[in-house]
């Protein structure tokens, strides 16, 4: 493969921001390369956005395409469409696409189109369920990459099984754990907890906001029974997800979750407070995939209320658990925590914090 050297770095979501964190400033900084960052606008409020570009360090977008909401097709489409600009512009050597939202699915097709090579970060996960969105996302982003960045081991096997040439495939880590190594002091100073009145270790943290949980007034009722019990043993911490929000007020049941006198419900929060939220509970019960992650690596129990993950390695190796929303092997699950009988779990290999100086190894010798 020719020398990269001009490369576009693609953010658009939450999720991304801290994966893309550090890349972009190392390169930013690197005169072997010229970097630029585009933001599609998929997040585009404060605290969805632009919060972790402060938090993080981010440098400022080179090009911000605000793109907005829409349905998974207008969305995508919106991207395509206003990112093939930038790149008969730009003529960049290689797009460079993390995660599993529409976004990194746009823009990897885009790139492609035009016959510009594509790095997928985050290559070969698999839930094996297509009735989430961004498994869809996920396969066809592999499709079209040259070159795979891959968090574990599972991974490699299922670009292998895919077709995916071995020589393109690169085992380099979670690259989810950097800010939290890189922002580990700053993440201690948060002062989350009294904010909050909390003390470490007598809450838990919640996380819910994938359709498969909360579209629905069945899935919500379901959701209540399971948080009205758990709240009993434990205080919940819900910094709710905007959507979730919106779904609770369509179906009339926001007054009903507020009312539950241990679910504490907030604003959702930046990156430092909520991973400072996170390594000080006693546990965290979520349908987030990167949280599932974060509390392998901070040994923090993590119960996924999903019948399926796409990090596998949490669950063997890890601190994670599935639940789905059986509400008996939820309280069974959190009891075991409480009493102290939970497994302590492994960080699997290069969950270090170093995934990013990997990627960097790679692009620098293609």
């Amino acid at each position: 493969m020719s020398q990269l050297k001009r490369i576009i770095v693609v953010a658009g979501a939450r999720p991304n921001f801290m994966k893309i964190a550090r890349l972009v400033e190392r390169l930013k900084k690197n005169r072997g390369f010229e970097c630029l960052l585009v933001h599609t606008g998929q997040h585009y409020d404060f605290v969805m956005s632009e919060v972790f570009f402060q938090e993080l360090r981010i440098p400022k977008p080179d090009v911000f395409l605000n793109v907005g909401s829409g349905s998974h097709a207008e969305q995508t489409a919106k991207i395509m469409t206003t990112f093939e600009a930038v790149l008969l512009d730009e003529k960049p050597d290689l797009v460079v696409v993390a995660g599993d939202v529409n976004s990194t699915l746009a823009c990897s097709l885009t790139a492609a189109k035009l016959h510009i090579k594509v790095a997928h970060i985050e290559s070969g996960l698999r839930s094996f369920d297509r009735t989430m969105p961004e498994e869809i996302n996920r396969i066809v982003t592999d499709a079209l990459s040259d070159i795979y960045f891959v968090s574990e081991q599972s991974g490699v096997e299922n670009l292998i099984r895919e077709g995916a040439a071995k020589k393109s495939i690169h085992l380099v880590g979670s690259v989810m754990i950097d800010p939290v190594v890189r922002m580990a002091k700053a993440i201690d100073r948060s002062r989350i907890l009294r904010r909050l009145d909390l003390k470490p270790q007598n809450y838990a943290v919640l996380t819910l906001h994938r359709p498969s949980n909360v579209d629905s007034a069945e899935m919500l009722a379901e959701i209540y029974e399971i948080l009205s019990a758990v709240s009993e043993r434990i205080r919940l911490v819900y910094p709710i997800h905007p959507r979730t929000s919106d779904r609770m007020q369509t179906h009339d049941l926001l007054n009903q979750f507020t009312e539950l006198k241990d679910l504490q419900m907030i604003e959702p929060l930046g990156y430092l407070d909520f991973v400072k939220l996170v390594k000080d509970s006693r546990f965290v019960l979520t349908d987030s995939g990167s949280i599932q992650e974060e509390t392998t690596y901070l040994h923090i129990p993590c119960l996924t209320m999903r019948d399926n993950t796409e990090r596998p390695s949490t669950v063997e190796m890890g601190t994670n658990k599935l639940v789905g929303r059986d509400k008996k092997v939820i309280t069974k699950a959190v009891d075991c925590i409480l009493t102290g009988k939970w497994r302590p779990g492994r960080v699997p290999r290069y969950w270090d914090g170093k995934t990013t100086e990997r990627i960097l190894d790679v692009l620098a010798n293609p």
